[in-house]
């Protein structure tokens, strides 16, 4: 799994390393999570990646611990990124672990997603395990500009999901929603991500 991530491996490594200490000591990770750390959190968040636009801005909404957009700008130094948490702890936790990473492409903002307004300059907006498809579209298609990216990474359940915020997702402005299979290798486990496409 670590070989998915080829010339981003040794700074993924150090994220991994501050992910199994200073974020499980501020609770912002679960120490049984640190069994699944590589493929259910890291390589997850890094399929993302090849799906990502070729330039501008991306918004990681709910960063909590910076999955997936750490792991992303890692993956993606060509692009911006905005990691976006409503609580000041994980907040000032992603400030350290970016000043650690040496990442000159993020910044990190406190806000709750519903607060940032119809901003429109961003390319993508990211997400990992922040809310139901029916809260999540309508809370981030303000941000994205014409032509800009949803991309929500979910369980298994994702299709089941969409079916049913397929009319949310559409009303809040967003065409083209359908759920994507990624995996790492070819026989592995898929991970699920919704996108969908704000038109312009």
């Amino acid at each position: 799994m670590r070989d998915f991530f080829g010339p981003a491996l040794p700074a993924v490594e150090r994220l991994a390393a501050l992910l199994e200490s200073a974020a499980v000591e501020r609770g912002l990770m679960g120490p049984r999570e640190l069994e699944r750390l590589w493929d259910r959190h890291l390589v997850n968040s890094g399929l993302l990646a090849p799906l990502l636009p070729e330039a501008g801005l991306v918004v990681d909404v709910g960063s909590g611990a910076g999955l997936p957009g750490l792991v992303l700008a890692i993956q993606r130094p060509d692009l911006r990124f905005e990691l976006v948490d409503s609580m000041r702890r994980r907040t000032d936790w992603l400030v350290e672990a970016v000043a650690a990473l040496e990442l000159p492409n993020v910044a990190v903002t406190r806000a709750r997603a519903e607060d940032l307004g119809a901003r429109g300059d961003a390319a993508a907006v990211v997400s990992r395990a922040v809310a139901r498809l029916d809260k999540l579209a309508p809370w981030t298609a303000g941000l994205l500009r014409p032509g800009g990216l949803f991309l929500a990474l979910k369980g298994a359940s994702a299709q089941a999901e969409l079916a049913a915020c397929r009319r949310a997702v559409k009303r809040a402005g967003l065409t083209g929603a359908e759920v994507l299979p990624l995996r790492a290798v070819p026989d592995g486990d898929p991970t699920y991500v919704v996108r969908a496409t704000k038109p312009g």
